[in-house]
């Protein structure tokens, strides 16, 4: 278990310059140091429709009153983790990064697949049919990650392109300290399963399964992550985790991935 320190009711510190909020049903991710001040630091992915006050409140309580980020870094566009792109980017007047294959999604062009309401594992799948799909559109401010993997306002980290989930999904690297800001590529909760949402319950879980694309790509993105063995880890749904335990657990889902992850009806 990564120690987390409690800087408000949901919202945590679990490195000295990384900190996530939980918002309904996803997490946030903020990197930078405390106090950085304005344009110092990176907001990654925007959580639900109706988070942008708890994210602008959780900002300036880590960063200070007005602090913008030096930009926004979107994993993928799925409806939960864009739900407040549009407002935040243009209120802090912030360029919007993410995979070039992403940008469709992002730039009012193209809805995703319709979901797989017969995913197995609890009520959310068979409620997914009710979720949007149809693009933001942030195309004035949106911009393709380099291909040489960089990630432009943050040093020493770099973008992997672990798609699967959707097409231009990423996570984040930061070799030094073995950090991994991974996006949907895998989860540490159950999140086909409201009790487990609620309850956070600490298990390491493929990607949602009512919203992953390509289960032969993200089978594929599980194990180059594995192969990283990430001290920490900081996942689009549940609680981060690091440690010898995660990097096994980790190990076990990549090998056995296909008999895992995938719904019943597509696991082989």
């Amino acid at each position: 278990m990564v120690p987390h320190e409690q800087l408000s009711r949901e919202f945590f510190a679990i490195a000295p310059d990384i900190a996530y909020l939980r918002t309904v049903l996803v997490n946030v991710v903020f990197i930078g140091a405390p106090g950085a001040g304005d344009r110092n630091w990176v907001l990654v992915d925007t959580g639900v429709f109706g988070s942008h006050d708890s994210i602008v409140r959780a900002a300036a309580s880590r960063f200070g009153e007005g602090a913008r980020p030096a930009a926004i870094i979107q994993t993928h566009g799925h409806f939960d983790h864009v739900g407040s792109l549009e407002t935040l980017a243009g209120e802090w007047d912030a360029p919007v990064y993410a995979h070039s294959e992403e940008l469709p999604f992002l730039s009012g062009q193209e809805s995703y697949a319709p979901p797989d309401t017969a995913a197995d594992g609890g009520i959310i799948p068979k409620l997914s049919g009710l979720f949007p799909r149809s693009p933001v559109n942030v195309a004035e401010r949106l911009r393709a990650l380099p291909p040489d993997r960089r990630v432009p306002p943050l040093l020493g980290w770099e973008w992997i392109h672990t798609p699967g989930h959707s097409p231009g999904h990423i996570s984040l690297w930061r070799e030094v300290d073995r950090t991994l800001v991974v996006g949907d590529a895998f989860i540490t909760t159950g999140q086909e399963s409201a009790y487990e949402v609620a309850a956070q319950t600490l298990e390491m879980h493929g990607p949602p399964r009512y919203f992953t694309s390509d289960w032969i790509a993200a089978g594929t993105s599980v194990t180059n992550l594995a192969a990283l063995e990430p001290k920490l880890a900081i996942t689009g749904h549940g609680r981060a985790v690091g440690g010898p335990r995660s990097i096994e657990a980790l190990r076990q889902l990549a090998d056995g991935f296909m008999q895992i992850a995938p719904p019943a009806h597509l696991a082989s």
